[in-house]
């Protein structure tokens, strides 16, 4: 398969969601136009999202919705369990690890952790804090499969270099800082300053015609 765009598997997502919502209302079929207009895009831009994937729906009777939302279910590896670790336990990776949403999706929050003295060893989330110093070793006796960072700026890179000597290969960083890993390691970063820059900008620059 070719290389798939970030802002492709971001629109996935977003149908996947659409069409879980719509399912639970008892609605068996959709449209483009439908999955269009949640998305912000074309029907056209999502028959070319999905046709990367191969062959959906019929012509003028559109798509199965619990076709459609097993099939991209599948596409986006939520077909099964994903264990994955918090790194710092502070009020960002502490709110992650209460989020009930994560498992509803697969993703089971198995580890937390943080060089606070005064966190180690209390529960987050349901999950006992453990000392950084042992994650190094805990990635592969845990079986850990993607890490979040949610630690300061200056402590970020050490962090995601101890991740990789882990063996770890996907990463998901809250930290503001821009981090540097191995190209067979996957890392996104999501960057709250960029979001509301994006924000000001649509209402600074926001069409007051009509």
């Amino acid at each position: 398969m070719k290389r798939i765009a970030e802002s492709t598997v971001r629109r996935l997502s977003i149908y996947l969601g659409f069409l879980e919502e719509i399912g639970a209302q008892g609605v068996l079929t959709t449209s483009s136009d439908d999955l269009a207009k949640l998305g912000g895009t074309t029907s056209a831009q999502v028959r070319k999202d999905l046709s990367f994937f191969g062959s959906f729906g019929k012509r003028g009777l559109g798509y199965s919705v619990p076709e459609l939302s097993s099939r991209l279910r599948e596409i986006l590896g939520l077909g099964h369990e994903w264990r994955i670790c918090i790194v710092g336990a502070g009020k960002i990776g502490a709110a992650l690890a209460r989020y009930a949403g994560f498992a509803e999706r697969g993703f089971l929050i198995t580890g937390v952790y943080d060089s606070d003295p005064s966190k180690i060893g209390k529960t987050s989330g349901g999950v006992t804090v453990k000392d950084i110093a042992h994650l190094e070793r805990d990635i592969a006796a845990r079986k850990y499969q993607i890490a979040i960072l949610t630690v300061p700026a200056e402590n970020a890179q050490h962090i995601a270099d101890t991740i990789v000597r882990g063996g770890l290969r996907a990463i998901l960083s809250f930290a503001p800082t821009q981090l540097t890993t191995p190209p067979d390691v996957t890392l996104r970063t999501v960057n709250m300053a960029m979001e509301l820059e994006g924000l000001t900008f649509a209402l600074t620059n926001k069409s007051t015609d009509g």
